[in-house]
């Protein structure tokens, strides 16, 4: 017993050390003169005196209890042993509580809870109250709430007869609910988590807990959590099993490991994680992927592929975040696999009508980024879309087409879907985000439904000035977007008066790089090809290569002919009677998995043969089965010149 108390005092001038050096700490002693052996003490005598706030203070300002719960207070022990069916029961109706409200009346209607129950508490209030915007939903009233402070005072009274685990959930807990650090609460937690640490006791779960929580308390240079990330990396991760190394993942995303920071550390962990991936049940898998792409792991393509096929075991397990993360981290990555993209044709007509809206639409993006045409789930995913238009946000309604537009795709209940869009859009269009607003019009031009009623409000000044806003400066995709649109409302509706296009929004090319309008021409089909036009026309001179029209579309080659349908030279720009557009279409113009056309591809051909070419495509799976020179040359005649007669040179 001396020996604990020893150790606690010494601990203690340690924990109070950092606290009172804090700007907290010096506002209290300011304009005394202490020296450094003297602060642990007084930090010690502040405590005694009360002079440590409530345990209930946000750090934005304090919220008082109706009474004052204090260390020397009487009250209730929280040290109730629960038999596991007491435990197991009161988990299940905690967990049930979707509100705080519901959370603080289940703890004043429960009997006397075990300090695991009072940690389980504290975090449920977070799950549930937390805003996403690093806040609290009502903290006044939650913070403020007598069972609350109640609680809490036993957590503080009992403290140091908890156990290791227990006492760092509470003040991992303490953090989420962005209590004060200098409540006593918490200073009494951090003292005994300073205990706990010391003695060298703590697992890797308690180490990530409070190295969670000591990271939202004092920042990554704190000292503690220097100790504790020095006690986690004198572990060896070829022994952790795959709750420990999840853990661990999942406590370094959290900010820990952000700017490469604990490297090393991750380096041995992502080498353990390759051969634990077989054993890892739903959670593992997608907690795993998702903190690969928190922590910026771009060296880790081994375990992503080995990650994924243990996720095509799993696909009808996922809970809808679970599955968020794991086709997120998939996108991130740019990968797919054959038996993944089975397993989710059958398992997302199944859920299409009761996942999350968020769930059905990170899907159909990750079909549309990886290029996979599945009409099953297309059509799937619309008709569940009709029944539940009002359960999307603007920003999923907006992707769920754009994804549709890009694999160029129409479902079967087209009518419909698209009135649907139409209801949706004439109901919340002052919803949409501006650059939203103008993918979702985009991309029903891609499916060939024009929403005249809305392009005088884009091409406005107001919504342009918004769009402008909204990214600071509308970048070549957006001004290639608006152009696309303009055309094509003139070119497929000719009857309606459209507005002038600002000349500032028009582009030269709908050609560039990284996200495009156009596919860039595939350089070793093109070359075969090429060399196959040579022979065919007896000359290079006789067709130009990547052209750029006055119509912003760049021609992969373009051939002219006179009236009496003679090739004219390239160089040639009077007397042409007709402009001939090769398109030579390679496998990144198509679908992965079919002889699908991608929806800017097929735009781009409608609206060349409405500008007056004679539009002909050379497809990658025709050309490249063709093995001899003669075969192409003889199969690039039947589709340039039809009904010609080929002279042999």
């Amino acid at each position: 017993m001396a020996l604990t108390v020893l150790r606690r005092r010494h601990v203690l001038k340690k924990v109070c050390a950092s606290l009172l050096l804090s700007p907290a700490g010096l506002s209290v002693l300011a304009g005394e003169h202490v020296c450094a052996p003297q602060i642990w003490a007084r930090g010690w005598r502040l405590l005694q005196r009360g002079l440590c706030r409530h345990p209930l203070f946000l750090v934005a300002g304090p919220v008082r209890l109706p009474r004052d719960y204090s260390l020397g207070g009487s009250g209730a022990s929280l040290l109730h042993r629960l038999s596991s069916e007491e435990e197991r029961m009161f988990n299940e109706s905690l967990s049930s509580c979707a509100s705080s409200r519901q959370v603080l009346d289940l703890l004043r209607s429960s009997p006397p809870l075990s300090g695991a129950a009072a940690a389980s508490v504290l975090h449920r209030l977070a799950d549930v109250e937390q805003d996403g915007t690093g806040g609290l939903r009502d903290p006044v009233s939650v913070l403020s709430d007598q069972a609350l402070g109640e609680l809490c005072g036993r957590l503080e009274r009992d403290s140091v007869e908890l156990e290791d685990d227990i006492v760092v959930s509470a003040l991992l807990g303490c953090t989420r609910l962005y209590l004060d650090p200098w409540s006593r609460l918490v200073v009494r937690l951090m003292l005994e988590s300073q205990v706990r640490l010391d003695m060298g006791r703590l697992g890797i779960a308690a180490l990530c807990s409070l190295a969670r929580a000591l990271f939202a308390l004092e920042g990554p240079d704190c000292g503690m959590l220097n100790q504790v990330m020095q006690q986690l990396r004198d572990k060896v991760p070829d022994n952790w099993n795959t709750e420990e190394l999840t853990t661990m993942y999942s406590m370094l995303a959290g900010g820990l490991g952000q700017g490469g920071s604990y490297q090393d550390l991750l380096n041995r962990m992502n080498s353990r994680a390759l051969g634990l991936t077989s054993r890892m049940d739903p959670a593992a898998v997608s907690e795993t992927l998702r903190a690969l792409v928190a922590l910026g792991q771009t060296q880790v393509l081994p375990l992503v592929i080995a990650l994924c096929k243990q996720t095509v075991r799993h696909v009808p397990s996922f809970t809808n975040v679970e599955l968020d993360n794991v086709l997120l981290a998939l996108m991130y990555y740019g990968h797919s696999d054959h038996f993944l993209i089975q397993a989710l044709e059958h398992h997302v007509p199944k859920m299409a009508f009761t996942a999350y809206p968020e769930t059905v639409t990170k899907v159909m993006q990750y079909f549309a980024q990886r290029r996979i045409f599945s009409p099953g789930v297309f059509d799937t995913v619309a008709e569940s879309f009709v029944y539940r238009a009002d359960e999307y946000t603007t920003g999923q309604v907006s992707r769920q087409i754009v994804a549709l537009a890009a694999m160029g795709y129409m479902p079967q209940e087209a009518r419909r879907f698209f009135r649907k869009v139409e209801s949706v859009l004439k109901g919340r269009f002052a919803h949409f985000q501006p650059r939203a607003l103008l993918e979702l019009l985009h991309a029903c031009t891609l499916l060939q439904r024009y929403p005249l009623n809305y392009i005088s409000r884009v091409f406005s000044p107001f919504f342009l000035q918004q769009l402008q806003e909204e990214g600071g400066r509308m970048d070549h995709v957006v001004h290639a977007q608006l152009a696309q649109l303009y055309m094509t409302i003139k070119l497929e509706c000719p009857f309606y008066n459209s507005p002038r296009v600002l000349p500032k929004l028009r582009v030269k090319s709908f050609l560039s790089s990284g996200h495009s309008l156009e596919t860039q021409v595939n350089p070793q089909l093109y070359n075969a090809v090429k060399t196959g036009l040579v022979d065919l026309l007896g000359a290079r001179s006789y067709f130009a290569s990547r052209v750029l029209t006055p119509y912003c579309y760049t021609l992969d080659v373009e051939i002219k002919l006179d009236e009496e349908g003679y090739v004219l030279p390239a160089s040639h720009a009077e007397e042409v009677y007709k402009r001939i557009a090769v398109c030579i279409d390679g496998p990144k113009r198509f679908a992965a998995n079919a002889q699908q056309l991608l929806g800017k591809e097929a735009i781009k051909q409608r609206h060349l043969r409405i500008l007056g070419y004679e539009v002909v495509q050379i497809p990658y799976y025709e050309f490249e089965r063709l093995e001899s020179k003669e075969e192409r040359v003889e199969y690039l005649h039947k589709k340039i010149f039809p009904h010609s007669y080929r002279l042999c040179w």
